[in-house]
Formats: C-alpha cells, sequence, structure tokens
C-alpha cells in the first residue's frame, strides 16, 4: 500500500551509522550525581561543507573517516569514495561532537529489548509531549516509527513530530508509565513529499518525574553521549545506549539537523518492563496468547520447516505442495488443509489465505503459520468449528507470495526494515500491480453496448499483450494466475500491512488518471458484507479508542473501504481474479506495523484468529449446487450461472458444481451450457446459515444430439429425425 508516498518520498537511502553497545548491569532509578537542571544547551548546529568541484564524468572526490573495529581497537583510516553530487537540500551535515562526547563503538549492535510500541500505537499519543510543535500535524504524537505524511502540504496528520524553528532546545519526550529499562532508540526523518527534514545527531535524557533528568552518558569519558542520527529521511538508524537506563520517562535531544530544514523526527523506543515489587504503578497489560503456537518470525528455511512439521503432525488433514518459483528460485509453498487432501470434492468449496505480496509486510505471512498450526491441533483436540471447516470446504494457504522481498526484509529486522525495503521482488516488480488490467477492455465493452452478449462479464481471457515471452510478469504473479486458473476458488482475502481496514473491488478507479474515485463491481453488497465480516471480528478494528495508523481514520467508515475510493490500482489480485476466475478477494490491511516485533505477534494473533475463521465460513453465503445432464446426470463443466439483476455471472467447475456468494434476497437464476437448452428458476438465500441448494438439470439441444450422434457414427433416432423436420418446417 500507500505506493503513491514511497514512489515520491522515498529517494536515494544512505545508510546510517549505529552506535553504542548495552550493558549487563540496570541502573538505579536515581543514580548518583542527578542533579534538577533544564535541558542543556544543544551543540552548535552544523552546516553542510561546501561541494569539491565536480568531475567530467559528473562524480566528485570526498574524503570519508571510517572506523574499523577490529579486536576491540578503533582504528581510524582514511579512504576515496566517488559520489554522485546531491542537491544542497539534501546534503546532510556532518555531526559535530568533542572527543569526550565520542561514543564507544561495540563489536555489534544486539537490541536487548523489544519496542516500546511506538509504530504499533501501544504508545498512546497522550504519552508523547514535546517542547514545541510547528503545527498538530506535527506534534508530538507524530513522532512514530514509519508514520506516514497525507497527500496535502502542511495537513492535520504530517509525517513527523518537528520542532519549531525558533526553538534552541527542542525535545521529544515519551512516557512509558511504568519504570522501564531502556535500552536504544530508533529514529526517521520527516515523510514527506514537499520537505526533507531530518536530525543528524541528538542526545538522550532520562526521568521518574518529568522534572529530573540525566543524560546517557559516555562510558570512557563520563560526558553526556551524542548519537549520530539520520542522513536521509527513510531509513532507519538504531543506537544503542552505552548503559541501559531505568527510568519512567525518556526524551531525544536534536542536537544538528539538516541546513535550511527543521529538526523533525520519527522514532521507537528500545524498551524492557522492569519488576515493580511494590505495586506502585498500574499493572501493565500482557501481550499474549494462550494457544500453543510458535509465535516467531520464520525466514524461508524455517517456514519450510514449519510446514513440514504441521503436514507430519496431521497427516490425514495436511498437504504441502508448490505452485511455482521465486525468481531467486525459491518455492511458493502452499499449505492445503481438507478432510481429503490432494482432491477436488464434488460440492465443496475452495478458499485461500495469500500473504506477502509485500515481502516487508510480515504479520500476514506469520497469521496463516499460525493458522495451519491452530488448524492442525484444534482438528486433532475435536473441535467441532475446526472440523467442521475442514470437512466441509479445502482452504489453500500461501504464507509467502514474495519470498525473495522477505528475505531481504527478515535480513533487515523488524525495526530497521523501513516502510519500503522489501517491497518489491526481486525484479522491482510490485505484485499487487502486476495482474493484468482486464477492468480497461471490460469497461470499454461496456460503453460500446456489448456486454454480456458479444462481450462476457465474467472469465476474460488474458490480454495478447500480456502473455508475450518478453512480457514484465513477474514469475510470481505467472505462478499464483496458472494456480488461480486450476483450482475453482470461491473466496480469497489476500493479507497486507501497514493500515487498519479492508479494502474491495474494484482497485482501480474506473475514470482514466483519476487518483480516487467509488467504482463499485455488480457485486457491491457481497463485497461490502465480506469486507465487514472481517472488520466486524477482528479485535483491533472494533477497539473504539484506537487512532488512525497515519493519515486516514478509517473508523468512520467501519474500517471498509472500497479500494479505488481509497486509492487507485491497476492490475490488482482483487479485480482480476474477480474478472478472470470465479473467485472473489478482499484485501485485508492487518496492522499499522508493517513488520511487528516477535513479542506483538501473540496479541497480532489473538486480534485476528476469530476473524479469520469467520471469513472462511462465509463461503457457505449465498446458492450452491450441481448443473447435470438430465439424461446421463453427468456434472457439465463451465456452465454459465447467470443471476438476475447482476451483471457477473460464474461457471461451474469440472464435476458441474458451483458456488455464487449472493446475500439474502430471492433470487431468479439461469444456468446455461453449450448445446443444452437454457433453465431459469427461483432461489431463495436466507439469513441462516447456508449455502441453499439450488441444483440444474439441462437438455440437450436437438442440434447438439444429432451432432453427438454422427460423431458416434450412429443412426438418427426416428423421434429426432421427425424433430428435426419440424424444425425446417418452421424456418421454411
Amino acid at each position: 500500500m500507500w505506493g503513491l508516498l514511497l514512489a515520491l518520498a522515498t529517494f536515494a537511502p544512505a545508510v546510517g551509522v549505529s552506535l553504542g553497545a548495552p550493558s549487563a548491569s540496570v541502573l538505579g532509578l536515581a543514580p548518583p550525581g542527578t542533579t534538577k537542571a533544564p535541558v542543556p544547551s544543544p551543540a552548535p548546529r552544523s552546516s553542510p561543507t561546501e561541494p569539491p568541484a565536480g568531475k567530467e564524468n559528473g562524480t566528485s572526490e570526498h574524503h570519508v573517516r571510517i572506523r574499523v573495529i577490529k579486536k576491540k581497537k578503533i582504528i581510524m583510516k582514511k579512504r576515496k569514495k566517488l559520489t554522485h553530487p546531491r542537491p544542497p537540500v539534501t546534503a546532510g551535515p556532518s555531526v559535530t561532537t568533542s572527543p569526550a562526547g565520542t561514543l564507544d563503538l561495540p563489536e555489534k549492535q544486539e537490541p536487548g529489548c523489544p519496542p516500546l510500541g511506538l509504530e504499533s500505537l501501544r504508545v498512546s499519543d497522550n504519552q508523547l509531549d514535546a517542547s514545541s510543535s510547528q503545527s498538530f500535524g506535527l506534534g508530538p504524537h507524530r513522532g512514530r516509527l514509519n508514520i506516514q505524511s497525507g497527500l496535502e502540504d502542511g495537513d492535520l496528520f504530517d509525517g513527523a513530530w518537528c520542532a519549531e524553528q525558533q526553538d534552541a532546545e527542542p525535545w521529544l519526550q515519551v512516557d512509558a508509565r511504568h519504570p522501564t529499562r531502556f535500552s536504544g532508540v530508533i529514529t526517521q526523518g520527516r515523510n514527506s513529499i514537499w520537505r526533507y527534514d531530518w536530525v543528524t545527531s541528538y542526545k538522550v535524557q532520562f526521568s521518574n518525574d518529568s522534572r529530573t533528568w540525566w543524560g546517557s552518558k559516555n562510558r570512557s569519558s563520563g560526558m553526556d553521549a551524542v548519537f549520530p542520527a539520520n542522513s536521509d529521511p527513510e531509513t532507519p538508524v538504531m543506537n544503542l545506549l552505552p548503559e541501559p537506563q531505568v527510568a519512567r520517562f525518556i526524551r531525544l535531544l536534536p542536537q544538528t539537523w539538516l541546513e535550511g530544514g527543521a529538526a523533525c523526527l520519527r522514532a521507537e523506543i528500545l524498551a524492557c518492563p522492569v519488576s515493580d515489587p511494590n505495586s506502585l504503578f498500574p499493572e501493565v497489560p500482557m501481550l499474549g496468547s494462550s494457544d500453543p503456537l510458535d509465535f516467531r518470525h520464520h525466514d524461508y528455511k524455517a517456514m519450510r520447516k514449519l510446514m513440514k512439521q504441521v503436514n507430519e503432525q496431521c497427516p490425514n488433514i495436511t498437504r504441502v505442495y508448490s505452485i511455482g518459483k521465486s525468481h531467486q528460485g525459491l518455492k511458493l509453498y502452499v499449505m492445503e488443509m481438507s478432510d481429503q487432501p490432494g482432491e477436488h470434492e464434488l460440492g465443496e468449496p475452495e478458499v485461500r489465505y495469500v500473504a506477502g505480496m509485500h515481502g516487508n509486510e510480515a504479520l500476514g505471512r506469520e497469521l496463516l503459520l499460525l493458522l495451519m498450526q491452530f488448524l492442525c491441533h484444534e482438528f486433532l483436540r475435536g473441535d467441532p468449528r475446526v472440523t467442521r471447516l475442514l470437512t466441509e470446504m479445502r482452504i489453500h494457504l500461501l504464507p509467502s507470495m514474495n519470498p525473495d522481498g522477505y528475505e531481504t526484509a527478515f535480513r533487515r529486522g523488524s525495526e530497521l526494515v523501513g516502510w519500503a525495503e522489501g517491497r518489491w521482488n526481486h525484479q522491482g516488480i510490485d505484485l499487487n500491480h502486476n495482474f493484468a488490467d482486464l477492468n480497461t477492455p471490460l469497461w470499454e465493452a461496456e460503453d460500446d453496448g456489448l456486454v454480456p452478449d458479444t462481450v462476457p462479464n465474467h472469465h476474460l481471457p488474458l490480454p495478447t499483450y500480456y502473455t508475450l515471452p518478453n512480457a514484465t510478469v513477474a514469475p510470481e504473479t505467472r505462478a499464483v494466475i496458472k494456480w488461480m486458473e486450476r483450482i475453482p476458488f470461491v473466496l480469497s482475502a489476500n493479507l497486507h500491512g501497514g493500515e487498519l481496514v479492508v479494502s474491495y473491488p474494484f482497485d482501480m478507479t474506473r475514470t482514466p488518471w483519476a487518483a480516487r474515485e467509488l467504482t463499485p463491481t455488480p457485486d457491491e453488497a457481497v463485497f461490502r458484507w465480506l469486507s465487514t465480516v472481517y472488520a466486524g471480528t477482528n479485535r483491533a478494528m472494533q477497539d473504539p479508542d484506537r487512532r488512525p495508523c497515519h493519515s486516514q481514520d478509517f473508523s468512520s467508515y467501519g474500517n471498509v473501504i472500497n479500494g479505488a475510493d481509497w486509492h487507485t490500482v491497476p492490475g490488482s489480485m482483487n479485480d482480476f481474479s474477480y474478472l478472470h476466475t470465479n473467485c472473489f478477494e478482499v484485501t485485508v490491511e492487518l496492522s499499522c506495523d508493517k513488520f511487528p516485533h516477535e513479542n506483538e505477534l501473540p496479541q497480532e494473533w489473538e486480534n485476528n484468529k476469530d476473524a479469520l475463521l469467520t471469513y472462511l465460513e462465509q463461503v457457505r453465503m449465498g446458492i450452491a449446487g450441481v448443473v447435470r445432464d438430465k439424461d446421463t446426470e453427468l456434472g457439465i463443466a463451465d456452465a454459465v450461472i447467470a443471476v438476475d439483476g447482476i451483471n457477473h455471472d460464474v461457471t461451474t467447475a469440472w464435476g458441474g458444481d458451483y458456488w455464487r456468494l449472493l446475500t439474502p434476497g430471492d433470487y431468479m437464476v439461469t444456468a446455461s451450457a453449450e448445446g443444452y437448452h437454457t433453465v431459469t428458476r427461483s432461489c431463495r438465500v436466507t439469513f441462516e446459515e447456508g449455502p441453499v441448494p439450488c441444483n440444474f438439470h439441462l437438455t440437450k439441444t436437438p442440434k447438439q444430439r444429432l451432432r453427438e450422434l454422427l460423431a458416434a457414427g450412429a443412426k438418427v433416432p426416428p423421434d429426432l429425425r421427425r424433430r428435426l423436420e419440424r424444425l425446417r418446417g418452421q424456418k421454411d
């Protein structure tokens, strides 16, 4: 999601330097030497150095100081580095620190504590404070890691906390509300398509009462430590404290920032809870789940191992198969769960969940791995709800559609991956824009009055350009399309992250070049029902006290929105699934944090567990049946099921069975097939759990019977001959 903002706001990320090392000791609540004093004056603001003269090849020569750590000895070296010159607005000043303030470099940065919860919104707005703010949209409540700005310059949802220009001693403060062991800080600059602002260095202070403060000290000199921050607006930079500090409040004090810009930052605090033996503070709510599942992030190897373990634990209801490979050769594994794995049972619908289309949106991946474990465990326990799910439908779980992108994000880690890294596949393709645009040819045919008599309103074929060998189609996309065509899916959800909302087709605006526009499908009622079911059973979406993730408050819409009315997405999987197959699919944005920390996975599972199960159960909504040949009782494949008043048809599977999702009401349903007489009947969908049986028996036309007899070399029966003669007479 947020592809437009990413394309405009993300540029030339530079890797930040991470300094500081954790210590095994924990300091007391009021260290010796603490004084009650105002915030210290910041160091002089650095100015960008004059760029050297450029060379003919468009590069310039800079001397870069690099610290090389070898056996705990710091060596200063110089080397030449060729860099492309940047415009002055993007050239960050050097960070000036006195020799006494220089930090001791650790051999390796290992964050010992999880995030406090600024990005995930566990830290509420009223826990954040600041010395000043340029506007409400740049207030302290916006100083959260990876928060995204709105599209308007200076609106109420800007992308950082920014101090006033005249604020000589700016600070951003977080109240943890309990004694907390602070171990590190992660910062970013301002997310904006209009301005460039980021802090290049800062100090850190602590307090237990927000009045008496002490600073983070350099271990060797004992002076206040100055931490290097960012060199671009998006790349997260982590600094671990030389000594972890136990306190209730933490302050970040910007010391230098981009020349011509403002002191703007987004942050996450690394912090561990500490015991409160005297119960002086309210108990911290625990993040957890009682389900005995593997709550951690799984890379490709670990994911494959876990899926194998689930298959071995429940061999009678599971099957692991691959639908293809990624650009780098990683297999796209699917977990199938059913009482008859490996075969399509007549009358049982096929459903799927797809996650990891954007590799850095990791929560969906873990939720599907947790779901397959949960279904296995509960089936073995005899849970009636799970048993019914596995005996009445065939479930397919694809936890990682973009394994290459995920491996990139996983190597960076949940807090340092940023907003975009790992989003695309290894070729740089956004898979959610990579499916064939079937919307445009359908709408053009509708405008010309060709639908449905000349051009069908369903199962639109792939455009010729899309099937060419040199078409820009990712191998992951091709694999999923073949998967869709091979299995008669009825219902699906595509799991994403970075917001809390369910969006439904159409994802592409009907008006060309419109950035957003309400563009419903003929099945608007069904899609809104499906979306509302997930949003209404998701704990986080139903929290009345939750704040918006970024710049839109979807709770005012019931956490449901038409995709095109949010932002247009040509070539989305949702639209393609609806127009190329029978499958109804929505997108679920699972959380504000795209890559939650492992300690948040149990709570995220509890937030989504019931929603995942309830959504699957919606495949029973509507009508279902079998279209058979009246003479042979054999199922008729590819028969068309049309519902009067809804300009979108579905077709039967190879056994003649079909499923048509519908909201309660009375419908006139028509079944037709080539070579058969059309049959129409009334089918009533009630509020009681379905699906409502709606079967059809079709009779072959005389022409079709004659064609089959002649093909078999048989004689034409007298009754058929007389009927053909009557038909010829009527034509004459």
